[in-house]
Parts: C-alpha cells; sequence; structure tokens
C-alpha cells in the first residue's frame, strides 16, 4: 500500500509541476513551409538557417507610404528591448514588394531605423505571386499587390516563430504588447 501512495505522490507532484510551468497561451501552431530565399547581404537565408532559433516575423515593403513606418519603427523598438532583456531572438521581414526591394534597398531602408542587422533578416528574391502565396499559406495573411497601384496589400502582425518553425502566435504590429511578446519569447528561449 505505502509503494502505491508514493507513486501516488510522485504522479501529484508531476502533474502539479507541470501545471506550473509557463507556455504560450492559445499557441496557434502553424507550420512553416521550407523556404530559402535572399537578404540585405544578397545571400541565401532560409528556414535552415533559422533552425533551433526563436524569431519574430512581419511582412512589409520599403514603398510603404502607411502601416510599415510605425511596423518598422516598432519591430525595432521591440528588437531594443530582446537585447535589453537578454532575449536572444532572429527578426524575419519578407517584403511583400521584392520587384521593388532589392538586397541593397532593403539594407538601407533597415538601418535608416536603425535596425541591428546582426539578428534581423530583410528577405526579397521572389516573384509577388510567390510571396502572396506563401504569406497566406504559412502565415493565414494577404501579400498582394494590386495592378496599377505601387502599394501592398498586407497583414500587419508580427508572428512568434518556435525553434522547430512553428508560428506559435501572432499580435498586431501597429500597435505590439511589447511585455507580452517579451514574456512569449522568453518562455519559447526557456522551454527544452
Amino acid at each position: 500500500m505505502r509503494k502505491y501512495k508514493n507513486l501516488l505522490f510522485a504522479v501529484l507532484i508531476s502533474i502539479f509541476l507541470g501545471a506550473c510551468s509557463p507556455s504560450i497561451e492559445d499557441p496557434l501552431e502553424w507550420e512553416i513551409e521550407d523556404f530559402t530565399f535572399t537578404n540585405q547581404n544578397n545571400e541565401e537565408f532560409g528556414l535552415t538557417d533559422l533552425e533551433g532559433e526563436v524569431w519574430l516575423a512581419d511582412f512589409v515593403f520599403t514603398n510603404c507610404t502607411t502601416v510599415c513606418l510605425p511596423m518598422m519603427s516598432n519591430m525595432t523598438g521591440l528588437q531594443e528591448q530582446l537585447k535589453e532583456q537578454g532575449l536572444d531572438v532572429q527578426i524575419v521581414s519578407f517584403s511583400v514588394d521584392p520587384l521593388f526591394d532589392k538586397p541593397e534597398v532593403l539594407k538601407s531602408y533597415a538601418e535608416n531605423y536603425g535596425a541591428d542587422l546582426s539578428t534581423w533578416n530583410l528577405l526579397t528574391g521572389y516573384t509577388p505571386q510567390e510571396i502572396d502565396d506563401f504569406a497566406m499559406d504559412n502565415f493565414q495573411t494577404l501579400a498582394r499587390k494590386p495592378e496599377n497601384d505601387d502599394q501592398v496589400i498586407h497583414g500587419t502582425y508580427f508572428y512568434l516563430v518556435n525553434q522547430e518553425g512553428v508560428i506559435m502566435k501572432s499580435y498586431e504590429g501597429l500597435n505590439p504588447p511589447v511585455e507580452e511578446i517579451l514574456a512569449d519569447a522568453e518562455i519559447l528561449l526557456t522551454e527544452d
């Protein structure tokens, strides 16, 4: 009987400890398909380069006259706060206007915002149709350029991706919940 009490006690302790460990609330768990694009240094960069890394993703373009300006500013501020907290999180921005956003254009754009490009890759090197399909299939968001328009319709969310390339959460990029993003990133970084 004593043996069963000890076993029951051990099971209850493990359940209690498991319930106490923090985890992402309502995770999306959207798996990202493999990709290889071109970054701001004109180098190939893809999902395999992010293996084992926690990362934030968004969709922007350099000719944007509306939402990208605050999104870039917010992501740059978030990058600084992640560093201050000692959280090793990569950032990946997918250009939704790849015909205009060549690597050197993306690099200059990011530098104008004060982005630290050692942990931030801005990607291009695909067709407009490819990025629209990629954004919809993986991030469930638009990245569509209407005909005869220089602006692109795209989502304004920031996406938190785990070490296995799975999107765990999305956050509004125009007014991001910084403390929540920091807390969620820390949870992913401390998970086994």
